[in-house]
């Protein structure tokens, strides 16, 4: 049998990559983006993007990749997984089980020292609905807890129950200083119990190191760090390593960067299979629980979270997850409503039932885009295993503050935008009433600074003194409106405008005033403009666009919004 190939492209479709390389190029000489006397061949570096941990993705997937040897097995729809905790146990069992009656498969039950788990479980179908507990300051007494109900119950629970020990992510979670001390005597009692019971007991949990700021890299080495440390301790407790390596299920944040979601999670499986390949396991497979990034959800505009959500899930479902957690759209706000908890699980329905993401295994396997940044991915996830095996989680942490600061930057400089939040923010908006949820304050939210100017708005107004008629400064005027909202201050438009005078008799008074027009209007009569708003009483003045002798600051795209916004909400206090 021969290895014939079929040709799909009619042969005038068919390009090299030279001819892209030169349309290309030709589109950014056009947009200044390219020199004249530069080689097509820059097109490269021009359109290659760096993600936070370095990687570069191309512009293109190009052919000379060569495909995963380890890829996802899944076929058919994935384990609908729904969040379920709060304080109140009564009204944590009734979401479950609405939850469960709208399709949820299984359920990830928050619990703390208190929690009364036969309340949260009453009713809840022990043997057909797997239960992932999430224990983190009584990770044996809930496992034991759960287990007598069951017991109480005469039911075995489903196989794919997980009796969630997780030292390490519990102390990242809660501790500032070194978690080298955290104790695996609990580990090995909650292992023993789900080898008992014929279930799991352990979760390698890395959305402890990305809700802390972590990077797609970090993540991915931190939880085979984490895993690795259990496997040692199980084994050095007299378990079987096979045995050992099968109570493992790890847990990953799905966000709304589609690819590299996608890579991460086809990488995680190949880093595992190396481990254990290492450690002479055979026959097991990397058990992965995909859930929607807490940090990438705002409070504002939460109706947002949304569209992010629905893409995080695609990318999880397409990236090969076992199972798949929707957080509710009003996470951010606190505990989730009704509401948020339907549209969160329906999103699974639409894309498993609807759009059949599921129904094929691996689709995004042979990509080249693809299987490149997963094997960078996966080369880079390694290379932060290492470290952690070598220098700790103290530089670990260091490591996720550097990656925090990077990130902070970009979405300062709105080269990371958040919509709703940074990028269109409506100021005008009455945001969702939530309970608090006690667990919220473990997160560090990707625009937790702009929503601390969101929550804090000055009283007073900036005043948007729009020289010319509205076509003429429309442009400038929204761009400063849009960010100047951004940071909670609200602009008192002048309208259109033919002279200082005019401006003045629309000032209010108001300390700060931000002029917006067209190149010629500054260059006509921005300096008099300016000039005549101080003299009516405006103590800083601001101009949409490039820098200006006349103006105390400026705003452009570009610009450190975050400090911008900062230097005028000093000047209206």
């Amino acid at each position: 049998m021969t290895d014939a190939q079929i040709e799909l492209v009619q042969p005038e479709d068919s390009h090299n990559r030279a001819e892209w390389e030169h349309a290309a190029a030709a589109v950014l000489r056009k947009s200044g983006r390219l020199a004249d006397e530069d080689p097509d061949s820059a097109v490269w570096d021009k359109l290659t993007r760096t993600t936070l941990d370095g990687i570069g993705v191309t512009p293109l997937g190009v052919p000379g990749e060569k495909p995963s040897g380890v890829r996802p097995l899944r076929t058919g729809g994935w384990d609908i997984r729904a969040l379920v905790h709060g304080p109140d146990a009564k009204l944590a069992n009734e979401a479950a089980l609405v939850d469960l009656d709208g399709g949820v498969t299984s359920l990830w039950v928050g619990a703390e020292a208190d929690t009364d788990l036969r309340a949260v479980l009453d009713g809840v179908l022990l043997d057909l609905a797997p239960v992932v507990l999430d224990a983190p300051t009584a990770p044996l007494a809930t496992a034991e807890a759960l287990l007598r109900y069951a017991d109480e119950r005469g039911v075995d629970p489903h196989p794919g129950t997980n009796l969630g020990a997780d030292p390490i992510g519990a102390s990242l979670r809660v501790s500032t200083g070194s978690t080298a001390d955290w104790s695996s005597d609990e580990l090995v009692a909650v292992a023993r119990l789900a080898r008992e019971h014929g279930v799991l007991g352990v979760v390698a949990d890395a959305t402890a190191a990305h809700d802390l700021g972590a990077s797609d890299a970090q993540e991915l080495g931190y939880s085979l760090y984490v895993a690795v440390r259990y496997l040692r301790a199980l084994t050095d407790a007299g378990l079987d390593a096979t045995a050992a390596a099968r109570l493992i299920e790890f847990r990953y944040a799905a966000t709304d960067e589609q690819f590299p979601t996608i890579a991460k999670l086809r990488a995680a499986r190949q880093l595992w299979a190396r481990v254990l390949e290492l450690s002479g396991i055979r026959g097991v497979e990397q058990r992965q629980h995909a859930a929607t990034s807490r940090p990438m959800l705002s409070k504002y505009d939460p109706y947002v979270n949304m569209l992010r959500g629905t893409v995080a899930a695609f990318a999880a479902g397409v990236g090969g997850a076992d199972a798949v957690t929707v957080l509710p759209f009003d996470s951010a706000l606190g505990l989730p409503s009704a509401f948020g908890r339907r549209i969160a699980r329906n999103v699974n329905h639409l894309l498993i039932d609807e759009s059949h993401v599921a129904a094929v295994a691996d689709p995004a396997g042979g990509a080249y885009a693809v299987e490149r940044l997963t094997l960078d991915l996966a080369a880079a996830g390694w290379a932060r295993f290492q470290a952690l095996e070598r220098d700790g989680l103290e530089t670990f942490r260091a490591g996720i503050e550097q990656v925090v600061a990077k990130r902070e930057a970009q979405i300062a400089q709105r080269r990371r935008p958040i919509t709703g939040l940074s990028e269109f923010p409506n100021l005008a908006e009455t945001l969702p009433e939530r309970e608090a949820d006690p667990r919220g304050d473990r997160v560090r939210r990707y625009g937790a600074s702009f929503e601390a100017l969101r929550d804090t708005p000055p009283k007073r107004h900036v005043f948007l003194a729009t020289l010319g008629p509205v076509a003429q400064h429309t442009a400038r005027a929204s761009f400063a409106s849009n960010l100047l909202a951004a940071g909670g201050v609200g602009v008192d438009v002048a309208g259109a405008t033919a002279t200082p005078d005019e401006l003045v008799a629309a000032y209010q008074g108001q300390p700060v005033v931000c002029l917006a027009g067209a190149d010629a209007a500054y260059a006509e009569w921005g300096e008099a403009a300016a000039s005549a708003l101080r003299a009516a009483g405006a103590s800083y003045v601001v101009v949409a666009g490039k820098p200006a002798s006349y103006a105390d600051d400026s705003c452009a795209m570009g610009v450190d919004a975050l400090a911008f916004l900062n230097r005028v909400r000093e000047k209206l206090s």
